[in-house]
């Protein structure tokens, strides 16, 4: 049975880069019939808090991602631990006691001399009497695992084949000296536990990869399958993470106005040749890792409002009906929603144009002598949507007006506004009483 899974830090709130990355092992999951796991990397349990968690479970059911399965690392310590003590056993770990600025001291000194900052291993050749003594003097050890000094590769479904030399990794820190475990174990102990048959990540995680497959063979598992994803720039190709702040975050995003649809639209279709879809069903249909391109991708706010604007004038009326009821507007009908609908860029739009039709306005037009003329003429109810049509031509009779000059004086009369759906459509919602009322107002 195929499964995925997205791991998320609740350090903080889900970013356009973690949405794109949880819809991805989403679409595949659904096109696959696989399970979809959400995985909750909790461990750090300086900065995690519940209030993160309970952001990201929001965030990801508004943009329609369902889980089978939802798990934390903090109830999973023993597992980590269990996996550390085997490796131990067998030699691959090692103590290391160098503090925090040691190590980045050796690592400027090795990147002044032009070679990599790869850790010495002078860790691994501590005597017992030398590692006493630092315990002494109140220093803690790190463990770190010991790779192999074989190749690594592996056939990536974003980038193809990857190889790595692991001589130009350092030995992965797997629990820090306060004994809090990081990334690099628990992700792999929990990729064999819960059966995880692909990790589909950024491809900022490649080199993790690498070590992880090295962990993967050394605990005697087969590794899953990998897709890196290429990360996301900002519009004009710059780095993302350090522009986005709150405003790329999912809940600014809805504050905003955005549908979840768009938003997964334009996250799919970003460096692919996926069709963005109107609904996740039909995403997946299509979904290939192999569509993504490997250069980045640069997110667009622009099109996300393209999107944006599609979903909505698509939305059949039954479908915003309770919508337009939780905005006040319950008694707008269909034949509302369909004269506003193509002009809406954000569903809550639709408010400004009830009160053009049912509410009040600040009436722009001051062509008055003009505009007295036209309420001479208004024609008699009932009305349809030929009323318009009949009125301005008789306008245009009288007064040999044409075009914005016949049009526009009436527009800004009726609606407040100089650009807007159909008169033809909105005159007979907003009624002969309402458009008399705005006329007389402004007539010379």
């Amino acid at each position: 049975m195929a499964c995925v899974r997205f791991a998320p830090s609740p350090t903080g709130v889900l970013h356009v880069g973690n949405a794109r990355v949880a819809l991805m092992n989403w679409l595949y999951a659904r096109k696959q019939g696989a399970d979809f796991i959400l995985r909750l990397d909790d461990t750090d349990d300086q900065r995690s808090c519940q209030e993160y968690v309970e952001g990201i479970i929001h965030d990801l059911s508004w943009l329609g991602l369902t889980w089978s399965e939802m798990v934390r690392q903090s109830e999973r310590l023993d597992l980590y631990r269990a996996a550390f003590d085997r490796l131990r056993a067998c030699g691959r770990i090692y103590a290391c006691y160098e503090t925090p600025e040691e190590l980045a001291l050796m690592r400027k000194r090795l990147l002044a001399q032009g070679k990599p900052p790869i850790y010495d291993r002078s860790g691994l050749g501590l005597t017992e009497d030398q590692r006493s003594r630092l315990e002494d003097e109140g220093r803690r050890p790190h463990w770190r695992f010991f790779l192999d000094d074989r190749p690594v590769a592996w056939d990536d479904l974003v980038h193809g084949t990857i190889r790595f030399d692991k001589l130009s990794l350092s030995d992965p820190v797997l629990y820090r000296s306060d004994g809090r475990p990081l990334f690099t174990l628990p992700s792999v102990v929990d990729d064999i536990d819960l059966s995880i048959s692909l990790v589909a990540r950024g491809d900022d995680h490649i080199a993790n990869t690498a070590v992880q497959i090295g962990l993967f063979k050394a605990l005697e598992a087969e590794p899953p399958r990998f897709a890196h994803l290429p990360l996301l720039t900002a519009s004009d190709g710059g780095d993302l993470s350090k522009r986005r702040g709150g405003a790329l975050s999912l809940q600014e995003l809805a504050v905003q106005g955005f549908e979840p649809m768009a938003i997964n639209a334009h996250l799919v279709s970003l460096g692919s040749t996926i069709q963005p879809e109107n609904s996740l069903e039909g995403m997946a249909a299509g979904f290939d890792f192999s569509s993504f391109s490997k250069a980045s991708a640069r997110f667009s706010m622009q099109e996300i409002m393209r999107f944006n604007r599609r979903i909505i004038q698509d939305m059949p009326f039954d479908e915003a009906r309770p919508r337009l009821v939780a905005l006040g507007v319950g008694a707008a009908d269909e034949s509302f929603w369909l004269a506003v609908r193509p002009n809406l860029e954000r569903f809550a739009d639709v408010e400004t144009w009830w009160q053009v039709c049912c509410g009040t306005i600040t009436p722009q037009s001051t062509d008055g002598d003009y505009l007295a003329l036209a309420l001479d003429i208004l024609p008699c109810e009932p009305w349809d949507d030929k009323t318009w049509g009949l009125w301005t031509a008789t306008l245009q009779e009288q007064t040999g007006r044409r075009g914005k000059a016949l049009f526009h004086p009436l527009r800004l009369a009726l609606t407040g506004m100089d650009h807007g759906p159909g008169l033809n459509a909105l005159l007979p919602l907003m009624g002969r009483d309402r458009a008399v009322a705005r006329l007389r107002g402004q007539a010379g």
